[in-house]
């Protein structure tokens, strides 16, 4: 027999209890049970109490429950995107008494007067990362992004989950995938991008979200996703929230309503995956138009890696872009080759403007810039009190930009000196201004069209036509003046006339439902607007009432993208939230041509003529198409 000396069994004993320690440590965190709880579409509301009502009674019940280990909010936080509403949840909050993870949805980002940034400011980051005993979250933006469009999951964000994605599968986690829009077709216009980007790493277990104020099992091309019901009280007056369990072998879902007991609504394997990795997307965009118009084609495209939200600016040689990034790019206009570039401090919204060797632009980091078209040289910076979001429009060396602290200015190209303020704006501007002889025409996200003179920036007249609520307001739409009248149209699906010199309503008509987008003839006598399903119409520009000239059936289907209807040559352009770009005749209304560059949201085109045009898109594509 051996025997061991008293400091070796003492060191024996010791390690054996931490070889145990540690593979319970390891079984717990692989196959321990525990439960967390989802909080989703809140719609917290300045103007109303009751959401904030509903969220509390969750949370105090989400409080006196036993075993709740962390609660994901996904999403739809607030009804405007403003931050003292955001304030106001982050302060509802943090009354759990467990931690919480956030994710954005529609209403933090298609309406943000901060450009998004007040939630990054509030809450961090707009991804999260946790692992959970052995199971890994991963939350991240669906947009879209201050566009009326269908959600959309960025090239940055995509690459991300492609990264983590890799790490847990080489060890060995199982994942969850946390967001707002469910990934399907319809609710997220590059769903197939993220499925595709997704499947073949085989750890995803299940896809969590919100965004339908209902309960919902659905397949997102095969793989397992849940939405959540609002925490807003239903048609029967119940107010509540979801409850996961998790035990080594599945996910199940229920709904808790408060007061009530919890009531099992699915269930999902946590062993084995739902889907094959090794398929692909049930179904991608039709790209059949681009063979039926073989006289389309792309000189060039840049897959830049940046969404754009915003057009491109040209000046001679050159046109300029900037992206969620931040980063404001100079490119080649002939081959698209990056000739430099200059990085804000966060997103660029608005579309810049160039001209006299100066490009300008706004950042959400609340600076407008004025760079050298040549190199990109830092010539001058504005400083405002909140991010700047709008457009710009250059007239006679003078730079007009609304941004989201109330003030609309006017600032030398050259010198950076600010020329005039205008205050009294109670809303977010992200429109590009209408800048006319003697007058200086935008929207804001306060129900309003403001005219100001253009010399002095002081008010001329206001325009609310009698709108109500902030969601009409006609905010997005470029104004266009022809015949002594500024043409509009509103998320009230009216296009509307007013008068240049009074801001009185000369006519106004519902008759095609338009949406946020107008443009105007090269010889200002036909307006050109998008209608909600599908067709282009045009409107006569002069007289008193509305009177309809063509209507042309583009078959693009359901669509609120706010771009703008540009003509050259007599050719009308315009592009959709899915990605195509079309050509109509201005004075006939025959369907031309059609090309699909992806299915995303397409900016306004810049049409350099009628055979060449310029196009940016939210998945980070930037190109000139060219018509032969």
């Amino acid at each position: 027999m051996t025997f061991q000396k008293p400091h070796v069994q003492a060191w024996w004993r010791k390690s054996l209890f931490m070889l145990c320690l540690l593979l319970s440590i390891q079984v717990g965190a692989q196959t321990g049970k525990f439960r967390f709880a989802q909080l989703t579409d809140v719609h917290l509301n300045p103007n109303s109490t009751q959401p904030t009502k509903d969220l509390l009674s969750s949370i105090a019940q989400i409080n006196n429950t036993d075993s709740i280990d962390f609660v994901l909010v996904t999403g739809d936080l607030t009804e405007q995107g403003d931050r003292a509403t955001l304030r106001k949840v982050k302060e509802c909050l943090s009354q759990l008494k467990v931690p919480y993870y956030v994710c954005l949805g529609n209403h933090e980002t298609t309406w943000s007067e901060s450009g998004c940034t007040a939630f990054s400011d509030i809450f961090g980051p707009e991804t999260f990362k946790f692992e959970h005993r052995g199971i890994l979250f991963l939350g991240f933006n669906s947009g879209p992004l201050l566009r009326m469009a269908y959600g959309h999951v960025s090239p940055a964000d995509i690459n991300w989950l492609k990264s983590e994605l890799a790490k847990a599968q080489k060890q060995h986690q199982k994942v969850i995938l946390v967001t707002h829009y469910p990934l399907t077709e319809g609710d997220v216009d590059n769903w197939y991008d993220v499925t595709d980007a997704v499947r073949p790493y085989g750890c995803v277990r299940l896809f969590i979200g919100g965004h339908y104020h209902s309960m919902r099992n659905l397949k997102y091309d095969g793989m397992p996703g849940i939405l959540m019901r609002s925490t807003l009280r239903d048609d029967n007056g119940k107010q509540g929230y979801g409850i996961y369990e998790v035990s080594t072998d599945s996910i199940r879902v229920y709904e808790q309503e408060v007061g009530e007991e919890k009531h099992l609504y699915a269930s999902f394997d946590l062993q084995k995956p739902a889907y094959d990795p090794q398929a692909k997307a049930d179904k991608y965009p039709d790209y059949s138009d681009n063979k039926k118009y073989p006289q389309v084609r792309k000189q060039w495209v840049n897959q830049t890696g940046g969404a754009f939200y915003s057009s491109p600016a040209v000046e001679k040689d050159r046109l300029f872009t900037g992206d969620n990034e931040g980063v404001l790019k100079a490119f080649a206009l002939k081959n698209g080759k990056l000739l430099w570039s200059f990085r804000a401090k966060r997103r660029i919204i608005g579309t810049p403007a160039a001209s006299e060797g100066v490009v300008v632009f706004g950042s959400a980091d609340k600076n407008i810039y004025g760079l050298q078209t040549k190199n990109g040289k830092l010539l001058w910076t504005v400083k405002a009190e909140e991010p700047v979001l709008g457009a710009v429009t250059i007239d006679h060396g003078t730079a007009y930009i609304g941004s989201s602290d109330s003030i609309f200015r006017a600032i030398d190209l050259h010198t950076g000196n600010v020329r005039w303020t205008y205050r009294p704006v109670k809303g977010y501007v992200v429109t590009k201004p209408l800048v006319t002889a003697e007058r200086v025409i935008f929207g804001a996200w306060d129900n309003t069209l403001y005219c100001l003179n253009k010399q002095d920036g002081k008010e001329i007249w206001k325009w609310t036509g009698g709108i109500a609520g902030m969601h009409y307001s006609p905010a997005q739409v470029w104004p266009v003046e022809s015949d002594g009248k500024v043409f509009i149209t509103d998320p009230q699906r009216a296009m509307t006339a007013i008068d240049l010199e009074t801001g009185k309503t000369v006519w106004r008509t519902y008759q095609s439902k338009v949406r946020e987008t107008i443009g105007l003839s090269e010889d200002g006598e036909r307006l050109y607007s998008k209608t909600m399903e599908d067709s282009l119409v045009c409107y006569a520009a002069k007289g008193n009432t509305p009177r309809e000239i063509w209507a042309c059936n583009v078959g693009f289907g359901y669509e609120h993208g706010p771009s703008m209807p540009v003509e050259t040559d007599g050719i009308v352009i315009e592009t959709t939230k899915e990605g195509l770009v079309f050509a109509v005749d201005g004075k006939t209304g025959k369907l031309l041509w059609k090309h699909k560059i992806g299915n995303s949201l397409l900016s306004t085109p810049v049409a350099l003529s009628s055979k060449k045009i310029l196009f940016s898109s939210t998945d980070g594509r930037l190109g000139l198409l060219s018509v032969e």
